[in-house]
């Protein structure tokens, strides 16, 4: 067996190699690079499915990044657990046929009770009285203590939200580097997400995007050059391109006017009642399922998308994925929007109703994707200020809302989730001299490194 490490680094591709990553553009040319077309939905939680089973959402049934569950009544976003996905993953097949086999599964999603030898996965802490305390999940379990000790706490404010950096990519990329020092797996998953922030906060070709592309390229390229130093091939892949956006799309605004959504007085602001609704759209970037609980309206559902500005096509979920876990879960329709749209979660008509968690970091508790959480309202006069009040008042002990989080979706500038894209904006994978044509490919690509 070779050792190899997969470095994932979310967001990259073709168009964006060039004098602003050197080390990586070098990595390309020696090495030789793929582009290929993203799966679809082309987001984190399908593309790493597609890529570590090799099949496709109808077998492995990740449709998006959260969808509705039908038997709960409830949206679910960003779930953790590695049993959600339905197969064979690349580490069990490589460990069935070679003794000694080992993977190392570093902060790619769906990374809690995986049987992958290590994990490592942002994971807050939720006491009983309502705080949030940030922390990873580990396995062996042991291991987060340890990890801790070395590297100092994960900087989780700089994952996800109006602090996302480069400083959790850098924690990840070291933690890669702990875990090849102590345990030498046979194959190592890196995730860095970094260039993802950007790209959606200002879109690419931005003039901010110069000191982001340098950022991830210098913490990857040291990586990369650890890693060969120890006799490591590296793979490094992207899960999907970034467009250009400037026209946000309210489908379940346009679902309530016409009677479909019920709303849920909660102490004077508004929630979705997904399960009380007759139509409603869980959305995910560019594409977003809808679900018709009422089946007489689907013709007129079907209608009525066709005509919205912004949609670009509506596919039949039974179609595309019927008889399989993709059908059981994903929408009755799939909505994707134009190359230059994106689809909101927003179904209030008045912001003063918006629900509490509209203005926080509360990726889960939303019924669908919210970039607009990268940015501060620049409504507020005193933004640090208003953040230090509520740290020092969590630190005492008093409950509080961070709601520092903006309701104008027209901030987002990138988006992604569309199949079809142009050839600079596709995912790609360099280093594989196995051809790569589609994300299920890459579970190929990566037991032909590791057979050498």
């Amino acid at each position: 067996m070779q050792r190899v490490a997969v470095i994932n680094i979310v967001g990259l591709s073709p168009s964006l190699l060039g004098e602003s990553m050197p080390r990586l553009t070098a990595f390309a040319k020696k090495q030789g690079m793929q582009a290929f077309p993203p799966a679809f939905p082309a987001v984190t939680c399908t593309a790493q499915s597609s890529m570590l089973t090799g099949k496709s959402p109808r077998e492995h049934g990740i449709v998006a990044n959260g969808w509705y569950d039908r038997e709960s009544a409830e949206v679910r976003f960003w779930k953790q657990s590695n049993h959600l996905v339905r197969g064979e993953k690349v580490w069990e097949h490589l460990r069935k046929k070679h003794a000694g086999f080992t993977c190392a599964k570093l902060f790619w999603w769906y990374n809690m009770y995986s049987s992958a030898d290590i994990a490592m996965t942002p994971r807050p802490l939720y006491p009983a009285d309502g705080r949030k305390v940030f922390d990873i999940h580990t396995q062996p379990m042991e291991l987060r203590e340890k990890v801790k000790a070395d590297l100092g706490p994960f900087p989780f404010p700089s994952f996800w939200g109006p602090g996302a950096g480069i400083a959790c990519s850098e924690w990840i990329a070291a933690s890669a580097k702990w875990t090849e020092e102590r345990e030498k797996p046979t194959l190592s998953l890196v995730y860095l997400p970094h260039l993802d922030y950007g790209l959606q906060k200002w879109g690419p070709g931005a003039p901010e995007m110069t000191a982001e592309l340098e950022a991830i390229d210098r913490v990857a390229g040291e990586l990369i050059e650890f890693l060969e130093g120890r006799g490591v091939k590296v793979l490094v892949v992207s899960e999907y391109g970034i467009s250009k956006v400037t026209k946000p799309v309210h489908l379940n605004r346009i679902f309530r006017k016409k009677g479909w959504i019920q709303i849920k007085d909660e102490l004077g602001l508004e929630t979705l009642d997904a399960g009380g609704s007759k139509v409603f759209a869980v959305a995910d970037h560019q594409m977003a399922h809808i679900y018709v609980n009422d089946p007489a309206l689907l013709p007129e559902v079907k209608a009525l998308l066709e005509k919205t500005e912004g949609v670009d096509e509506v596919r039949s979920a039974k179609e595309m994925w019927g008889g399989d876990t993709g059908e059981e879960r994903a929408g009755d329709l799939i909505a994707i929007s134009k190359p230059d749209a994106w689809f909101t979660y927003y179904f209030w008509e008045d912001d003063a109703k918006a629900p509490d968690y509209a203005r926080c970091v509360d990726i889960h508790r939303k019924p669908g994707y919210d970039p607009v959480e990268l940015f501060i309202d620049p409504k507020i006069a005193a933004p640090k200020l208003k953040i230090a009040k509520f740290l020092l008042k969590k630190k005492l002990g008093f409950r509080g809302l961070l709601d520092v989080i903006p309701l104008d979706a027209s901030l987002v500038k990138g988006s992604h989730g569309r199949d079809k894209v142009e050839d600079g904006e596709k995912p790609l994978i360099i280093g594989s001299p196995v051809p790569v044509a589609c994300a299920e490919d890459v579970f190929g690509a990566i037991v032909a490194a590791v057979e050498g």
